[in-house]
């Protein structure tokens, strides 16, 4: 299941076609997510104390996860999701612009798409600052 839990999906078949949302839940095991105002029904809420009222209450119901696309935070299409390794670990990107649609790495593919050359270059030396303050006050 390529939809994880906060991603911003997008409906692409049934009654709530072009309706986009925030997954709320994930069910790998039935396929299904719940997305924010997608899929509404109407619950009967019966009064269990005598306190209680009576009530209708409208929540969201579960749809089926071929039934969405994930939505990129780049360039803001539906796509479908690919999978790239990036420091051994299999990330999700987007099909059409190559963004990372996984946030923590999300800096690391576009540092590495950008600048591949930079990776080939010696790295700065580091030095501490007192190091420096030292040096500085002998001169």
């Amino acid at each position: 299941m390529n939809v994880k839990l906060n991603d911003n999906v997008l409906v692409i078949t049934g009654k709530y076609k072009g309706k986009q949302g925030k997954v709320l839940k994930t069910d790998p095991k039935s396929e299904t997510v719940i997305v924010e105002g997608v899929n509404i029904v109407h619950k009967h809420e019966k009064a269990r104390k005598s306190t209680d009222t009576s009530r209708i209450v409208n929540e969201e119901a579960p749809i089926s996860v071929s039934n969405v696309e994930v939505v990129c935070d780049k360039c803001g299409k539906a796509t479908r999701v690919g999978h790239a390794f990036v420091d051994g670990k299999k990330v999700r990107i987007c099909k059409k612009c190559g963004a990372s649609l996984d946030k923590a790495f999300a800096k690391k593919i576009k540092g590495k798409a950008e600048t591949p050359a930079a990776s080939e270059e010696a790295p700065k030396k580091r030095t501490r600052k007192r190091s420096q303050k030292a040096e500085e006050t002998q001169e």
